[in-house]
């Protein structure tokens, strides 16, 4: 995940550093070129509608400050709400974009010919190309085994066609399945693939054990609950142990009386169906393999053995069924290992409208009650680094709060005023959630960096009014709540505008607007209810917080020094402009 954010990280650190060298230079000059400080009679009417907007909030603010402990009662209702929406939000990881093509991973039979399973490829290809929004369907057979194969359908434009990606993977769905003896897994990739492991469906859950037979009938019997399980679809696993085999045991007394060796029969064999090169013709411009091989027809069925003979050590010619016996039955098409271990991985998709979080929960609760445990199991590939980036990107959130405490705590010289600021995280936190919630996203990885953002982007409107109110304390000598009041007041104006900018910069990605938009939006529509709910709470809790945490301050200060606490040395004035 800190890979995947890498980019975004680096892009938004330059543009910070480049916006906040313009604001120290060119932004003051062009100010004093530009500005005028002679408003025309009556205002503006932009500014006379903040003004009503001013009135109202100075009204709401004064009854928030008198009645301090109801503010508080609600800012821990906030608290409890960001954490209540956390825990039942559907999360994901990376969303799937519409990015002009899907994949059809089919698997047959095991034991299937070529020719067979090209001859169902061609008929799935065939069904996928029929699709009015596909130009092309690329059938490939052998993908890992010789049952298995891939096909990949390429769309239209989007501007050319009524349907994304995932409609038309559900209006196909059903049309390949009706290809008798074929199984098919449709999926929309996302642009990022973190798995390793090549599998049916995008999510990997792997068995391992020493004990092969009992890995097996446990991987087995997971399979079979899983595909009874509502959350996901798309079941299957890579245990292929049933492809018929035919085992050629040789009579060996009887072949050492004929004069036939081991070795003899070997070399029939692997003449007749292993395509050996015996020969090479070169031409004026070209060369020619010349290849030992049976026809084709031959081919096709363990009886034509029958018709091969053996040349013995006295060159007379010996029918192989003469030193040889045929015994039918079933084996291992593959076996896989995973850390040197044999497993079984049993891949799956999530159902329409099912989060991965769900998925995943479902999952994990049938292994608790049907896996021993003497076989580990564990989500592999985009499961796992789900369940991982969960935790991780937590702990970034919380690692992006302490720095910024810190960096605060030594800006203002004070381990109190800085939670003050961050008091205002929650309910930029309880926006993000509930406007994701109301609009039926996923908490993924771009709803978590817009969580991320709304830290950096909220707290600016703390710190314009903790600002100006320790300044007024310090230099006026204003009471706490007075000054917070009046900075409350004076910067309304810049904190709406601010707000109001970010809202409407943010808008278009809220809004899915653009190639694939629908996979960033879940972070357009975290900013944007998290810029609207904060707005509308911390500009009256702040103040509130405010108050108490210089009472708790100047209360410690005079519990550690034994007098009453003594005002800071002021600072130097900055120049407001109301």
């Amino acid at each position: 995940v800190g890979r995947i954010l890498n980019e975004f990280a680096v892009t938004i650190t330059m543009a910070i550093l480049v916006s906040g060298a313009v604001s120290l230079s060119l932004t003051p000059m062009l100010a004093s070129r530009f500005l005028r400080h002679v408003v025309p009679a009556g205002g503006h009417a932009v500014h006379q509608k903040l003004g009503v907007f001013a009135r109202a909030y100075d009204r709401l603010l004064v009854l928030a400050l008198r009645h301090k402990f109801v503010t508080v009662l609600v800012f821990f209702a906030t608290l409890w709400g960001s954490y209540h929406l956390f825990t039942i939000s559907p999360k994901g990881f990376i969303p799937s974009e519409d990015r002009g093509l899907f994949i059809c991973r089919v698997r047959a039979d095991q034991g299937i010919s070529f020719e067979a399973m090209k001859k169902k490829m061609i008929e799935a290809a065939d069904i996928i190309d029929s699709d009015p929004d596909v130009t092309s369907a690329m059938p490939i057979v052998g993908s890992g085994s010789m049952n298995s194969g891939t096909i990949f359908a390429r769309l239209k434009p989007i501007k050319e066609r009524k349907r994304n990606a995932d409609r038309i993977i559900a209006d196909l769905r059903p049309k390949v399945t009706k290809i008798p003896g074929l199984q098919v897994f449709m999926s929309n990739p996302p642009p990022i693939d973190v798995g390793t492991r090549r599998t049916d469906a995008p999510y990997q859950f792997t068995l391992q054990g020493t004990d092969t037979r009992k890995l097996y009938a446990v991987a087995d019997a997971l399979t079979r609950k899983m595909m009874d399980l509502p959350q996901i679809r798309d079941v299957s696993n890579d245990l292929m142990m049933k492809n018929p085999e035919v085992n050629l045991e040789i009579d060996r007394d009887r072949a050492a009386v004929l004069g036939v060796s081991p070795e003899d029969i070997q070399n029939v064999l692997y003449s007749g169906f292993s395509s050996r090169q015996v020969s090479t013709i070169d031409a004026a411009t070209d060369e020619y393999k010349v290849i030992v091989e049976l026809e084709p027809s031959f081919q096709q069925t363990p009886e034509s053995l029958a018709w091969l003979y053996v040349k013995s050590q006295s060159g007379s010619m010996v029918p192989l069924s003469e030193v040889t016996r045929l015994r039918r039955g079933f084996g291992p098409l593959q076996v896989n290992h995973s850390g040197q271990l044999p497993s079984v991985t049993v891949s799956f998709n999530t159902a329409a409208g099912v989060s991965l979080s769900e998925a995943t929960a479902a999952v994990k609760a049938l292994a608790a009650r049907m896996v021993p445990p003497d076989v580990p199991a564990r989500f592999e590939g985009t499961a796992e680094a789900f369940q991982s980036s969960i935790k991780s990107l937590l702990y970034l959130l919380l690692a992006a709060v302490a720095v910024i405490y810190l960096i605060l705590g030594i800006l203002y010289e004070s381990f109190i005023h800085p939670l003050t600021i961050l008091a205002g995280l929650p309910s930029a936190a309880l926006g993000a959630l509930a406007a994701l919630h109301i609009f039926g996203a996923e908490l993924n990885l771009y709803g978590f960096v817009g969580v991320i953002m709304l830290v950096g982007i909220v707290k600016k409107n703390a710190i314009m009014m903790i600002d100006f109110a320790l300044a007024a304390e310090r230099n006026e000598n204003m009471d706490p709540q007075e000054a917070i009041h009046k900075g409350a007041l004076t910067r309304f104006r810049p904190i709406m505008m601010t707000t109001i900018s970010a809202f409407m910069g943010i808008l278009p990605v809220a809004l899915g607007y653009g190639a694939g938009g629908e996979a960033r939006q879940p972070l357009g529509l975290a900013v944007c209810g998290g810029l609207i709910v904060s707005q509308a709470v911390t500009l009256l809790i702040t103040p509130v917080i405010y108050v108490f945490f210089d009472r708790l301050r100047k209360g410690l200060s005079t519990r550690r020094t034994g007098d009453p606490a003594v005002p800071e040395s002021p600072e130097p004035a900055s120049t407001t402009i109301p």
